[in-house]
């Protein structure tokens, strides 16, 4: 987390005045360790909220207006509160901007401005959730400044998911939000995403570590290609439909149900995707009772199963992606490894063996260098609360 004295001390520098009404809010990022491209299929994940994320300190201010800054992006703005139009050229201001705009709707409009500073731990584009993590902490930061002491973080991440669909235009599902506002430490969550419904399963990884290894590649999840993941889906379901009138999403369907039907989906792309949603949402509940019996050489298998899956049906890993993965594999005592977060670039998690973590450092970093050029970053991850109110 963010030092908060020194953050207070660039809080007073950009906005002046005094420290008196400063109050501070965190929330993660995100890790998923299995279960990718379910969430807006309607079927179930498994992610975790991360130690790191982005803080928020806050302040009232006397009029409506809306200042927005942050120790990472150099782009600042002031915006009236009663006219927050989206704009590209806000870049990632939109984020926030949204979240107001979207609280209104739901009954829950500003009474007055604010200035508002972040600090974000989360490399942008690297598929840990930063933009879940700005749009989870002002909500939940702005609701309470406005004196809801009371946050239902279930509905705060539906509202939070909005935002992102509606006001910045990426059609993401609810599993970023969701496990942003409401991890716990030491626990995944294992969702639902169609009905929400979620348990907390214990995170004991025994004498393993998960480690998060960064490409270094930036992606953008507005890309063409994450919406047109989404779309085929879309067109899966309707295909589906001539046997499954009710079906609304893939996730409601078993592998087997797809298999006796697949002659339906005449376009053998849209069946790929669709085979990897459903092949993937069975996935991720193996994956949760392989936890819950402490067997983490099966857990590791799945994370394999889950990544090849994504590189060769689903066709979201990319070279420097599965050049992580494949270099991960090679190295003794690592029982896993994957994508995480959309694809494109981004991340990879791993089960790494706890001794074995400073030898997978230097062989994973040497040989991705000199397989693509780029330097990839190392997280030795935490698993953390979700959004909070930090003294």
């Amino acid at each position: 987390m963010a030092d908060l004295d020194a953050l207070k001390r660039a809080f007073l520098d950009r906005f002046g005045g005094g420290g008196a009404g400063i109050r501070a809010f965190h929330a993660p990022g995100r890790v998923n360790l299995i279960g990718e491209h379910t969430d807006y299929n309607g079927g179930c994940v498994f992610p975790a909220a991360l130690t790191f994320g982005t803080t928020m300190l806050i302040r009232p201010r006397g009029d409506r207006k809306l200042a927005l800054a942050s120790e990472n992006m150099p782009k600042a703005g002031v915006f009236d509160l009663d006219g927050l139009a989206h704009d590209p050229a806000d870049d990632w201001m939109n984020y926030p901007k949204g979240v107001v705009v979207h609280l209104a709707k739901h009954g829950f409009p500003l009474s007055r401005g604010y200035d508002i500073l972040y600090c974000g731990e989360i490399p942008s584009g690297s598929g840990l959730s930063s933009s879940a993590s700005i749009e989870v902490v002002t909500g939940y930061g702005l609701l309470r400044m406005e004196g809801h002491d009371a946050v239902d973080t279930v509905r705060l991440a539906q509202i939070a998911q909005e935002a992102e669909n509606r006001y910045v235009g990426v059609n993401c599902g609810i599993m970023d939000q969701f496990a942003v506002a409401n991890g716990r430490k030491n626990h995944a969550i294992l969702l639902r995403c169609d009905t929400l419904e979620h348990r907390l399963v214990p995170l004991d990884t025994g004498g393993c570590k998960l480690v998060i290894t960064h490409t270094n590649k930036r992606r953008g999840l507005a890309d063409t290609a994450y919406n047109e993941r989404r779309a085929q889906c879309e067109k899966a379901v309707a295909f589906l439909r001539t046997a499954f009138p009710d079906l609304k999403l893939l996730g409601e369907l078993s592998p087997r149900q797809l298999d006796d039907h697949a002659r339906l989906i005449p376009d053998a792309t849209v069946l790929k995707r669709a085979r990897h949603v459903i092949e993937e949402n069975r996935r991720v509940l193996e994956a949760v009772k392989a936890l819950e019996a402490n067997d983490l050489a099966a857990f590791g298998r799945l994370m394999v199963d889950s990544h090849r899956s994504l590189q060769h049906l689903y066709e979201v890993t990319g070279p420097e992606l599965d050049a992580l993965v494949d270099a991960a594999l090679d190295v003794d005592g690592v029982l896993g490894s994957r994508m995480t977060g959309a694809g494109f670039g981004g991340c990879t998690v791993s089960l790494v063996r706890e001794d074995r973590v400073e030898a997978f450092r230097r062989r994973v970093g040497d040989v991705y260098t000199k397989k693509t050029g780029l330097v990839p970053t190392f997280y030795v991850c935490g698993i953390g609360d979700g959004v909070k109110e930090v003294e």
